[in-house]
């Protein structure tokens, strides 16, 4: 489902939404251009991501909305403190799992993924 923000509003959809794991294409940047929230501070992407949604991070006509996939993450990251390691994780599995790359495909990027935090786990 493309952004999907406004799933909370309605908890039999967010019941829905984490018992099937559908997933949300969230668009922080697009989110904010639209007045969907005030500011990237007030993004429900955390509560999302608690609420245990299959919640993704992706570029809305970046050439439009300013911001192509990385600035989506790291200004969402930045005006939100809260948001840490763990989301990040959880964004970049649920990504792979809303994806249509074959059960190896993620199998490997989860392997890398948890290399990754092995090595820098403090």
């Amino acid at each position: 489902i493309d952004h999907g923000v406004q799933a909370p509003h309605d908890p039999a959809l967010m019941a829905h939404l984490v018992a099937h794991q559908i997933p949300l294409t969230v668009c922080p940047t697009s989110n904010i251009k639209l007045c969907v929230f005030k500011d990237m501070s007030e993004h429900n992407l955390k509560a999302l991501l608690d609420a245990g949604v299959c919640a993704t991070v992706n570029s809305d006509d970046p050439a439009y909305f300013g911001g192509y996939m990385n600035d989506n993450f790291v200004q969402t990251f930045e005006a939100k403190p809260s948001l840490g390691v763990t989301q990040a994780f959880a964004l970049a599995s649920n990504s792979f799992a809303a994806s249509f790359a074959t059960s190896e495909e993620r199998g490997a990027w989860m392997e890398q993924m948890f290399a990754c935090i092995d090595r820098y786990a403090v």
